[in-house]
C-alpha cells in the first residue's frame, strides 16, 4: 500500500472510530508509523483531522436531534452538567471511548459553539495521537 492510500485508510479509520463504530484508530496510526517512520507527524495530523471530523459529525447529530428531543434531563445528566459548567473546553476529553462520543453529541444537543467545540476536540484528539506516536517511538528506541 502506498503512502497516500495508507493516509486515506488512517483518515477513514480515525473518522469512523469517532462516530459510533469501535475501530482501533490508534492501531491504524501505529501501523502507518511502522511502515512510514519518517512521516509520523503527517500521520498524527491526518488521524487528528479525521477523528475531529468524526466528533463534529456526532456533534451535528446531537444538534439535529435536539429538534425532536428538546428534553433529555434523564439522559446523561452528569455529562450535561459537565458541559454546562465547563463548556466546550470539556471536549478536550472527547477522545475517551464511548464517553467522548456522548460529550460531542450532547454538546451539539446543547448548541454549544461549534467552532469552540471543534477547537477543543482537535486539541484533545491531537494530544492523544501525539502521545501514542511518541510512546511508540520510545518503545522502538527512536526517542531517548
Amino acid at each position: 500500500m502506498g503512502e497516500t492510500a495508507a493516509l486515506w485508510a488512517l483518515f477513514g479509520t480515525a473518522f469512523l472510530s469517532s462516530t459510533v463504530l469501535p475501530l482501533p484508530s490508534e492501531g491504524a496510526l501505529l501501523a502507518f508509523q511502522s511502515v512510514f517512520p519518517t512521516k509520523v507527524s503527517v500521520g498524527v495530523l491526518v488521524a487528528t483531522i479525521g477523528n475531529t471530523l468524526g466528533g463534529l459529525t456526532t456533534y451535528l447529530i446531537g444538534r439535529f436531534t435536539s429538534r425532536f428531543f428538546p428534553k433529555i434531563d434523564k439522559f446523561a445528566p452528569q455529562v450535561q452538567s459537565l458541559l454546562g459548567r465547563f463548556g466546550p473546553m470539556t471536549l478536550l476529553f472527547s477522545w475517551i471511548p464511548v464517553f467522548g462520543d456522548l460529550l460531542c453529541g450532547i454538546a451539539g444537543w446543547m448548541k454549544l459553539s461549534v467552532m469552540r467545540c471543534v477547537f477543543w476536540m482537535g486539541i484533545g484528539k491531537g494530544l492523544r495521537y501525539a502521545a501514542v506516536a511518541v510512546m511508540a517511538l520510545k518503545l522502538n528506541g527512536f526517542v531517548g
